[in-house]
């Protein structure tokens, strides 16, 4: 492989700045399946013009995408590289007309889903499309309509990949200065939900058992658990229950996510939140684990990483890597054993941010990298 057979051109930036338009004027919020849907008709368009065959895998939520590419130059018949994408974003629809506007800027393009990760998706598609002239293992892309939610749609067709896989690329945003990612934190969420007994707050309030007095009671004992493992990261994101003052609550519920760097912490914690059990007779308490992605561990220097300096080098770049906190579809591919990296989206800033941005150059810098890497594998 020589830099001749992967190479950014300039036309390659403006044509790259034009589909990632194109991608976020098609707003996407999680669980919206018309939205999803639409973007998803011109991604299986794209794939379909370079070559792959594709398969839509349908869910309520919104569709999954399969597609795959054939290899080329002698390599059909090797072990394929799955791909791993979303075209889900955190925002909701009109957030493009409101907190978060097209923008482009000193270099910097500025949207919803620019940077998570839209123009990942565009950097794949470049990537392929470069390969052209370069032999290359057949490729696997899986886009999921719901990674902000914790993929539930896709992760049994995901784990079915793995199998046979040889390695795992994910197309999520890289670290702030541009390094992939080697490993991720577990992360899983949960809703804990009690059940009381009504009663009149005034005249009858010891016939009641307060469901929002036992869940806060309840959260006093996940605090207890967090702080025996000061290595895990717990955040209550939503909490609700209750109706009138003048009654004796009867529901009440909340979600926590949390963050894991290490299996063995991961569960003993879900362990403890499912031995949870309630305090006020007549009261219930129930933990539900709604999403979780394993703990990805780091593997540290390997093949892998060699072929990424490597492929790298040939198109001019250095690349280096190391494990992050956030969680994403490789979690799973990562604890499944399969050699994975992810973060080879175009470098920014801002993700589930008013001013999450892109830097425009890297567009067709990390197309080169990700073709040549490819090519490597």
């Amino acid at each position: 492989m020589t830099d001749a057979l992967i190479d950014a051109r300039p036309a390659d930036a403006a044509r790259m700045r034009d589909r990632l338009h194109r991608y976020v004027r098609l707003e996407t919020p999680s669980g919206h399946a018309p939205a999803l849907d639409a973007l998803l008709d011109l991604l299986e368009q794209r794939y379909a013009e370079l070559g792959a065959r594709t398969e839509r895998h349908a869910h309520a939520t919104g569709a999954n995408l399969l597609a795959h590419f054939p290899g080329t130059g002698g390599r059909q018949g090797e072990r394929p590289i799955l791909c791993l994408g979303h075209h889900d974003t955190v925002w909701p629809a009109g957030a493009l007309d409101g907190a978060v506007p097209w923008l482009e800027r000193d270099g910097r393009i500025h949207g919803p889903g620019v940077y998570d990760m839209k123009g990942g998706l565009v950097v794949f598609e470049t990537a392929v499309e470069m390969l052209a002239r370069a032999a290359h293992r057949p490729i696997t892309m899986i886009v999921v309509a719901d990674e902000e939610v914790g993929s539930p749609s896709a992760r049994e067709l995901i784990a079915e990949h793995c199998a046979d896989a040889v390695a795992a690329l994910g197309f999520e945003p890289p670290h702030p200065d541009g390094a992939v990612k080697t490993a991720r934190w577990g992360s899983t969420r949960a809703r804990i939900r009690v059940t009381g007994r009504e009663s009149h707050a005034a005249l009858a309030p010891e016939d009641g058992a307060s469901a929002i007095e036992e869940l806060i009671d309840q959260l006093l004992a996940v605090r207890r658990i967090a702080a025996a493992h000061p290595d895990m990261l717990c955040n209550v994101g939503t909490i609700a229950g209750g109706g009138r003052t003048n009654v004796v609550p009867g529901e009440a519920w909340c979600e926590i996510g949390m963050r894991f760097t290490d299996t063995s912490t991961e569960r003993a914690v879900l362990a403890a939140l499912r031995d949870l059990s309630p305090i006020r007779p007549g009261a219930t308490v129930t933990a539900e684990i709604l999403t979780s992605r394993p703990v990805w561990t780091d593997p540290g220097p390997g093949e892998l990483a060699e072929t990424l300096a490597r492929a790298a080098r040939a198109v001019g770049q250095e690349a280096s890597g190391r494990p992050a906190a956030g969680a994403a579809d490789t979690n799973l591919t990562g604890s499944l054993g399969v050699p994975s990296l992810d973060g080879l989206g175009p470098v920014g800033r801002g993700a589930h941010a008013p001013d999450e941005q892109i830097v425009a150059a890297s567009l067709p810098e990390r197309a080169a990298l990700v073709a040549s890497l490819l090519a490597h594998l």
